[in-house]
């Protein structure tokens, strides 16, 4: 990972109707940077192919709710 952590996961439920962000779970180094980018993307009611289109620096702890959101519509590059 960016940060060298080896162990930790990110995971995002969508509502399957209009693939809005209902929740996410994290767990590992550093999630609590990445708590906010949540917060936003459900107050704004995002849905989950605009989570992939969003911007996500490489290398960061950012790119695994990306890879979340991409796993979630079977678009996943890194998993």
């Amino acid at each position: 990972s960016a940060a060298g952590a080896k162990d930790g996961f990110v995971k995002l439920i969508f509502d399957a109707k209009y693939g809005e962000l209902l929740g996410a779970h994290m767990i590992g180094a550093n999630v609590t940077e990445m708590i906010a980018e949540i917060v936003v993307a459900r107050k704004l009611e995002t849905t989950g192919h605009e989570m992939i289109r969003a911007v996500h620096p490489h290398p960061t702890m950012s790119e695994a709710i990306m890879e979340a959101a991409a796993d979630a519509y079977g678009e996943v590059i890194h998993l």
